[in-house]
């Protein structure tokens, strides 16, 4: 017998909110797109704040001005969205879309890497940076140290969309999602949006305010390569897998292990390889 027979037929009530907030004629405001609009909004302006404060910064000396910023927010916005299709293109259903290369486009449908985001948000920062004489590395602490709460205001959304739910379980906080079956399921998209976005915030603010790492370039935005890897690898084992791809090897690896592990390793070294600059070297 199937060990899913044993499940119990309890389970919390999923909530039934209207994945679109309100619609005008064709127009439609969804929470998905809110919670990008919302989390871009607020890394701009926390960003900000980090850049005015001078005792974050070596030897007091902020690496950019709050105006740069103002200008990156649409290169950032640019890097999440473009890069974030490409990269669920890529990563994850490059089949279907060299059958139908058009689909690319319509991202009305959904279909958004993090990965993919994270890396054009990346090109974008090394891009403007260089524009701007400014160390990418402390762009990329600065940008990272706001990103974590936009994590989180997606994952809800996910929740709220009913996609990317868990796999079946038997605990008591589990969900019969809308499309997943008739099984209680993990609510692995509040698990991401707890570890991915309120923890590892309030981690970096930690880092960035108490410990004072945004002195050493590199460190904070390692941390947060890092943080969002482990998180991302620890969800994994709760999360159902996308269906198209399953398991990789024949056992419990999926996808979004193998993308997060290098994720890990890099975010490590660039913590341990951080160092406060010398004196001339920041003015």
């Amino acid at each position: 017998m199937s060990d899913y027979l044993l499940l119990p037929v309890a389970a919390l009530p999923f909530p039934q909110i209207d994945p679109v907030i309100f619609q005008i004629g064709p127009l439609a405001v969804h929470w998905y797109g809110l919670g990008y609009v919302v989390g871009i909004l607020f890394a701009w302006w926390y960003a900000k704040r980090l850049v005015a404060n001078n005792r974050l910064w070596a030897h007091e000396t902020p690496p950019m001005r709050p105006e740069d910023l103002d200008d990156f927010v649409v290169w950032a916005a640019l890097g999440v969205v473009l890069g974030g299709r490409l990269g669920y293109v890529l990563f994850y259903d490059l089949a279907r879309y060299i059958q139908n290369p058009l689909d690319i486009f319509a991202v009305w449908q959904g279909g958004m890497s993090f990965h993919g985001g994270m890396l054009g948000t990346i090109v974008a920062m090394v891009v403007f940076a260089r524009t701007r004489d400014i160390n990418p590395w402390s762009m990329l602490d600065t940008i990272a140290a706001a990103a974590p709460v936009g994590l989180g205001l997606v994952r809800v959304a996910n929740f709220i969309n009913s996609e990317l739910w868990g796999r079946p379980t038997d605990v008591p906080w589990g969900f019969v999602f809308p499309d997943g079956g008739p099984l209680p399921r993990h609510p692995s998209q509040l698990y991401e949006a707890a570890l991915e976005g309120l923890i590892l915030f309030l981690v970096l603010r930690l880092l960035s305010h108490q410990a004072l790492k945004l002195k050493r370039p590199r460190f904070v935005g390692g941390a947060f390569i890092c943080g969002y890897g482990l998180s991302r690898i620890f969800v994994e084992f709760f999360r159902e897998p996308d269906a198209h791809i399953g398991y990789l090897l024949g056992g419990w690896l999926t996808m979004g292990m193998v993308l997060s592990l290098p994720m890990v390793l890099i975010g490590l070294w660039a913590m341990a390889s951080a160092r406060e600059p010398a004196k001339h070297a920041a003015a």
